[in-house]
């Protein structure tokens, strides 16, 4: 089975080797047919700590990493 890989943005960077990114996704209600915005947050492991909130990042699935922690950072797509 692949690996997931998400895009997002970096909204946390206060934790070490750790920073928290924003998933955003578009989705339409079941009932009211109205597109709906729904935000996920994944923290997501930052090895060098080179990730600042606002940065644009491409995680990708790993095995646990801490008790939250179960995604790595792939790359830096677009710096604040």
């Amino acid at each position: 089975m692949p690996r997931k890989i998400y895009t997002g943005k970096v909204v946390s960077d206060k934790m070490d080797k750790t920073v928290v990114v924003a998933i955003t996704r578009l989705f339409q209600h079941p009932v009211y047919k109205k597109t709906v915005k729904k935000v996920t947050k994944f923290k997501a492991h930052d090895e060098e700590n080179k990730c600042r909130v606002g940065d644009t990042v491409s995680i990708i699935e790993s095995r646990p990493l801490s008790k939250d922690k179960r995604w790595v950072v792939l790359e830096i797509l677009e710096r604040a």
